[in-house]
């Protein structure tokens, strides 16, 4: 018996080929295409806001009328094209390291009906309040994801770039950790460089910092026998990259630019002023549930530098910010 399904809900409809589809937002045949077979789509309208790309949800339904939404995110140009697979290539490596954690990626591919090149990325729909996340929830699903990850050549890095917003990370692998964030952090230097120009204070800080305190403090990481497993880290996990699922209170991240890293890499941007995860009791929390690697008595000062990357990178991204005299 077919099912008879309620009206789909029509807002200055739009026409799209010759399928008729409720909203305000215009669904290209590519996006059509990559939906699942059994779904069609019955509404699409822009949804949410991004400082670099442009967003819409998709509602579909199934032949038993069961309804499916979904989020898509649109970029144009190559880098464009990049940022998303990036994300995209982040979050399907967060969903398979832990399933439910980040919403489900779909397809990523090219739009037909434009004149210059436009991509998406398609996803799971979840709706969230981006009310400050649950301490104590948040540090075991985290805490999680980076025991239960394994770097898939044993070094740290991705095997894509990805971008923390609209700006590239220096991702290639290295064995060494030390290496690793040592051209991380002079990767994003450069980009604040490019943005605000030169400073030669902040040059000569970095210079210092770079040459001195990154190999005094991560080396120590690995002596006296010791070694740092490279885990998965969301790799810009603000409050506004975490939502709380308004039906279940499950939590999800999103907007991710991983990379394999010391776990406590994930957790410098909780120091930064200009977000609002400053709480102790996100950090307390989190080392309950990881504990802080050895010399544990620099715990504090690894959580300073590692913030250092949030900051240049807010820099490059708001010229003239006060960030950068931070």
């Amino acid at each position: 018996m077919t099912a008879i399904c309620r009206p789909a809900p029509i807002i200055d409809a739009l026409t799209t080929g010759e399928k008729k589809i409720g909203g305000n937002h215009n669904l290209d045949e590519a996006v059509i295409a990559a939906l699942p077979p059994n779904l069609k789509p019955i509404l699409a309208e822009r949804y949410g806001d991004s400082a670099w790309s442009a967003t819409a949800s998709i509602t579909t339904r199934a032949e038993d009328c069961t309804e499916v939404r979904f989020f898509i995110k649109y970029a144009s140009g190559d880098h464009g094209n990049a940022q998303l697979q990036g994300e995209f290539k982040s979050m399907q490596e967060i969903s398979k390291t832990v399933p439910g954690f980040a919403p489900k990626p779909y397809y990523i591919g090219r739009l037909k009906e434009t004149s210059s090149p436009t991509f998406f990325f398609l996803c799971e729909f979840v709706n969230i309040t981006n009310n400050l996340p649950d301490p104590k929830a948040l540090a075991a699903q985290l805490a999680q994801m980076h025991h239960k990850s394994q770097s898939p050549i044993g070094k740290f890095g991705f095997h894509v770039t990805t971008y923390d917003g609209k700006l590239p990370q220096t991702t290639d692998w290295e064995s060494s950790w030390t290496i690793f964030f040592s051209k991380l952090l002079a990767g994003i230097a450069r980009l604040d460089a490019d943005v605000n120009g030169p400073w030669d204070e902040l040059q000569q800080a970095l210079d210092q910092t770079l040459n001195e305190v990154v190999p005094r403090l991560l080396n120590a990481l690995e002596e006296n026998g010791r070694m740092i497993k490279p885990c998965l880290i969301h790799g810009d996990l603000w409050e506004g990259n975490i939502g709380t699922d308004l039906q279940t209170g499950n939590l999800y991240i999103f907007d991710a630019a991983s990379y394999y890293a010391h776990n406590e890499m994930e957790i410098g941007i909780w120091r930064t002023d200009h977000h609002r995860m400053r709480s102790k009791a996100y950090k307390i929390e989190y080392l309950r549930n990881f504990e802080a690697s050895e010399p544990v008595d620099e715990w504090d000062d690894r959580n300073r530098l590692y913030s250092i990357k949030t900051q240049l990178m807010y820099s490059a991204h708001v010229p003239g910010s006060r960030v950068r005299n931070a």
